[in-house]
C-alpha cells in the first residue's frame, strides 16, 4: 500500500517505520528540512530503542522515503496519516492548529478520494473538523467525490513503542464509512494475524477512547501515591499494600507503583485536555482534577524529603540525582519529576550532580545558566555524581540502577542517604551498608522494626 505520513516526530516516525517494515511504501513529510536531511543520513531525531535500525533498513530498501515537500509525495497515496503535534495551550486545551493546517493543505493538494487518518491525539470532534475542511475544499474545486477521515489514535509507550506498534493490544478505528474501514483493516492485518484486536467505532468515540485510556492510567498512579501518603503517616509499608491489592485481577499490578509522580508528553497533556473539554461544556471532573493535583504534589516529594532530612536547610549541600528522563527508555524530560527537584535545589542554593544514560543533554539545554556557573553538573558515569554527595535522589528507575555497588556508593558519598523516588531498593539491604533510606510510603529504617517472618 502507498502511504504518506505527515510529521516526523515520535508518533509519525514509529508509524512510518513499522508500516514500511511490513512491506508498504511510505513517504514521511516534515516541515523541518534539517530533520529530513538527518533522516536521509540515517539519524533519528528521537530516541527510541530500535527506531534507527528500522529507519535505515527500510530507507535502504526503498520502502521508506523522507521529504520536506508535501505535494509531490501525495501522488498515488491511498492513505495519509496526520501525525503532527498537539501541544497544551495556555488554558490547558490541546492546540490542534497544526492538524487543521495540514487538513487545509491536503484539501488543496489531493487529486483523488483519499483516506485521511488522524493519528495525533486530539480532542473529541477534531476528525469531524478535518472532514469539514476537506469537504469545503472539494466543494470549492467542484469535484464530485469525498475524502474519508478516520480517527486512529496511537497507544505507544515511549521506550517500547516499536513493540507496541508491532504487537498491539488493540487497534482503534473511528470510521464513518465501510470502504475506509475495510482499507484500514487490511493495512493493520499483518500486525494482528494471531488475534483480531481491531475495534471499530464512530470517530468521536475513538478520540474519547484515547483520552479515557491515558487518564485512567494516570488515575491509578495518583491513587497509589495518595495511598502511599497515608501509609507514611500510619507507619505502613505501601509496598506490602501494593502487592496485596495487585493480586486482585480486577486491579492488577500495572501502574500501581508508588513514586514521585508521572511526567512526559501524554498523561499531563491529556488530563489537562480532558479537563478543558469538560470546562467548555460547563462540567466538572473532580476525579481528574484530584489526579492532576496529586501528581503535582507528588513531584515535590523528593524535595520535601530532603528538606525534612536537613532541617538546617539544603543550601550548600551537594545532592546527586540518578535519572532525569520522565521514565526509563527515553530522553524525554517534558514534565519530568527530575525538573521539579532540580529547580527546587537550585533555588535553595544547593549543588546538583546528575546522571542519566540518555537525557543529560536535554537537561543541559533546559538549564544552561546553572550549568555555566557550575551549580548543575552533568556526568557520564553514575558513580562520579556521588563524590562528596550529601544525598542521592533516585528519580528515574533505569535498569542499571537496580543492583548498584552499594559499598562503593557508601565510600564515595559524604553522607550515605538515599531518597528513593521509585521504591527501587530494599531498606533492610541498604541498612547493611550503612545507608539511610527514605522511600515513598515506606516505613523509615529508624521506625520500630516489624516482626520477622519465619522462613520455612
Amino acid at each position: 500500500m502507498q502511504i504518506t505520513v505527515i510529521g516526523c516526530g515520535y508518533v509519525g516516525l514509529v508509524t512510518a517505520a513499522c508500516f514500511a517494515e511490513m512491506g508498504n511504501r511510505v513517504a514521511c513529510v516534515d516541515t523541518s528540512a534539517e530533520r529530513v536531511e538527518a533522516l536521509h543520513r540515517g539519524i533519528s531525531p528521537i530516541f527510541e530503542p530500535g527506531i534507527e535500525a528500522l529507519l535505515q533498513t527500510n530507507h535502504a530498501a526503498g520502502r521508506l522515503t523522507f521529504s520536506s515537500q508535501l505535494n509531490p509525495v501525495l501522488r498515488n497515496s491511498e492513505v495519509v496519516f496526520i501525525a503532527v503535534g498537539t501541544p497544551s495551550a495556555a488554558d490547558g486545551s490541546a492546540d490542534v492548529s497544526q492538524i487543521l493546517e495540514v487538513a487545509a493543505q491536503l484539501g488543496g493538494a489531493l487529486e483523488s478520494p483519499t483516506i485521511v487518518v488522524c493519528k495525533s491525539t486530539a480532542p473529541v470532534g477534531t476528525a469531524c473538523r478535518v472532514q469539514s475542511i476537506l469537504d469545503q475544499h472539494c466543494q470549492r474545486r467542484g469535484v464530485n467525490w469525498r475524502h474519508s477521515v478516520v480517527s486512529n489514535p496511537e497507544f505507544l509507550k515511549e521506550g517500547a513503542a516499536i513493540d507496541d506498534f508491532m504487537r498491539p493490544d488493540r487497534i482503534i478505528l473511528g470510521a464513518e464509512d465501510a470502504s475506509a474501514e475495510r482499507t484500514m483493516r487490511r493495512l493493520y492485518e499483518p500486525f494482528v494475524r494471531n488475534h483480531d484486536r481491531i475495534l471499530c467505532m464512530p470517530r468521536r468515540a475513538a478520540e474519547m477512547t484515547k483520552y479515557a485510556a491515558n487518564t485512567f492510567l494516570a488515575t491509578k498512579i495518583s491513587f497509589i501515591n495518595e495511598v502511599a501518603n497515608l501509609c507514611e503517616s500510619l507507619g505502613v509499608d505501601v509496598e506490602e499494600v501494593r502487592k496485596g491489592i495487585g493480586a486482585d485481577p480486577r486491579i492488577g499490578h500495572h501502574f500501581i507503583y508508588a513514586g514521585c509522580g508521572y511526567g512526559g508528553s501524554c498523561f499531563p497533556k491529556d488530563i489537562r485536555a480532558m479537563l478543558h473539554m469538560a470546562q467548555e461544556r460547563e462540567m466538572q471532573l473532580p476525579i481528574l482534577q484530584a489526579v492532576e493535583a496529586r501528581n503535582q504534589a507528588q513531584k515535590t516529594w523528593p524535595m520535601r524529603m530532603l528538606r525534612k532530612l536537613y532541617s538546617e536547610g539544603v543550601a550548600g549541600k551537594t545532592v546527586a540525582i540518578w535519572g532525569l528522563a520522565f521514565k526509563p527508555g527515553t530522553d524525554d524530560i517534558r514534565d519530568a519529576p527530575s525538573r521539579v527537584l532540580i529547580e527546587g535545589l537550585l533555588d535553595l542554593g544547593a549543588r546538583v550532580q546528575a546522571f542519566d544514560p540518555i537525557a543529560s543533554e536535554n537537561i543541559a539545554k533546559a538549564y544552561p545558566e546553572a550549568v555555566a556557573r557550575g551549580q548543575l553538573r552533568l556526568f557520564s558515569d553514575p558513580y562520579a555524581v556521588l563524590n562528596d554527595a550529601d544525598a542521592l535522589a533516585l528519580i528515574t528507575e533505569w535498569k542499571q540502577f537496580r543492583q548498584p555497588d552499594f559499598a562503593l556508593m557508601a565510600r564515595l558519598m559524604r553522607e550515605p542517604v538515599i531518597v528513593d523516588g521509585r521504591n527501587q531498593y530494599d531498606p533492610a539491604v541498604l541498612g547493611t551498608f550503612g545507608f539511610r533510606h527514605v522511600g515513598v510510603g515506606r516505613v523509615p529504617m529508624d521506625s520500630p522494626a516489624p516482626l520477622l517472618r519465619k522462613v520455612v
